[in-house]
């Protein structure tokens, strides 16, 4: 067996699934900011307005939400693989779709199905590397550390196809076409199930009782109202400020997705070693910290500083709070759909708040305002990590 399915503690017969899912959420992480580094090429081919552009983000974020549900109750139905294979699809119908017409409404349908099939990925990478391998926590950093380098590297890919082959924007969408149907392949021959899954092996909706579900999903809420805020928001709050050059500005997002990656990989190391919940008061203030340090100071070096940290920080929090629930919960793709959907409520909505508050007192007031978001996380982190103490206290006990 080789080193990294031994050091996640998978079985010789799911390495090959192993890959496959790592291989999805890296092509899922590439589409999710290719988005955005082609949008503005749309925007001046296609003389979308800003109404628009706004309204397509939007239609792929409520594609997003509803497939995070839509992908928890179908494998009941027609099974993981097809169920998976189906939703999926939706990347490749959506990326094909929006090089091919300029028509808004077609669009909005374009990037709802891209939606759909990012929150697919979304739900079932999570539950099959929660289901195959032992050491969760590390198998799930690895995890969204696949999906930091997939974003990362996108916008390079786009960067390529503008500026070898001209202001030719749709050669990097059609190469992500091309991962994807490498994954949909991949996946059509992997050993994820295909049949209905029975619903009385991972809990049905019992989780919707358990306070400790929602507690972590609500943890992953209000993280999520804090990541999706910063990574949209941070460009334009560097920019509008004069904190940074135009220049130095756009290097803030990429830098801020290394740091992510390389959290992530120290989390996923980390996490063997200390206590997973001890881990998450020590992100969630290291985040409150450097975030406000980030919104604070002036000089360069300690801009990047404060990326840097908050980057580390923020990188660990999501797969470690997922990789902390009860397994049957992380075994459930309706118990795992349901929390990432409610989760990305978050997403959606904070940024709306930023802009809000931003168009009313300036972006460094609509910025500071992602410090509540950052705090009520804290907040419910330290709630979890007591009452791990005292259930584990009382288990001594016993």
């Amino acid at each position: 067996m080789n080193s990294l399915a031994s050091l996640l503690k998978v079985k010789r017969d799911d390495v090959p699934l192993m890959y496959t899912v790592y291989f999805a959420f890296f092509t899922s992480g590439m589409m999710s900011t290719l988005i955005g580094a082609l949008l503005p090429f749309m925007k001046t081919e296609y003389n979308m307005s800003y109404v628009l552009s706004g309204a397509v983000i939007s239609a792929h974020q409520i594609g997003n939400f509803c497939a995070l549900l839509i992908a928890g109750y179908l494998p009941y139905i027609i099974g993981r693989k097809r169920s998976t294979l189906t939703l999926s699809l939706g990347i490749v119908i959506g990326f094909l779709l929006m090089t091919l017409t300029s028509n808004p409404v077609l669009l909005l349908i374009a990037f709802a199905f891209t939606g759909i099939g990012r929150g697919t990925m979304s739900n079932i990478t999570n539950v099959v590397m929660s289901e195959i391998a032992e050491n969760k926590t590390a198998s799930l950093n690895l995890l969204h550390a696949s999906f930091a380098v997939g974003a990362f590297l996108a916008p390079f890919l786009a960067i390529l196809s503008t500026s070898v082959f001209g202001v030719y924007w749709r050669i990097s969408a059609w190469i992500l076409v091309m991962f994807e149907v490498l994954v949909l392949f991949f996946i059509s021959r992997s050993t994820l199930s295909g049949k209905p899954k029975a619903k009385n092996k991972d809990g049905g909706t019992d989780f919707m009782k358990s306070g400790r579900f929602w507690l972590n999903t609500f943890i992953l809420f209000f993280y999520l109202c804090g990541e999706a805020s910063v990574i949209g928001w941070l460009v334009t709050y560097f920019t509008d400020t004069g904190r940074l050059s135009p220049a130095l500005a756009q290097t803030t997002s990429s830098a801020l997705w290394i740091f992510i990656l390389i959290g992530r990989l120290a989390c996923a190391s980390l996490s063997v070693k200390i206590n997973k919940n001890l881990l998450l008061v020590v992100l969630g203030f290291l985040q409150i910290v450097f975030f406000v340090m980030m919104i604070s100071v002036q000089n360069v070096v300690l801009i990047y500083i404060s990326l840097f940290g908050f980057g580390l920080a923020m990188s660990g929090t999501y797969p470690t709070t997922l990789s902390t629930m009860d397994r049957k919960f992380n075994a459930s793709t309706i118990a795992t759909g349901t929390c990432i959907a409610t989760a990305t409520v978050g997403a959606i909505t904070m940024p709306i708040i930023v802009g809000s508050v931003a168009q009313a007192v300036g972006i460094a007031g609509g910025l500071a305002t992602i410090s509540l978001s950052i705090l009520c996380m804290f907040s419910l982190i330290l709630v979890k990590y007591v009452l791990a103490r005292k259930h584990n206290t009382e288990r001594e006990e016993a």
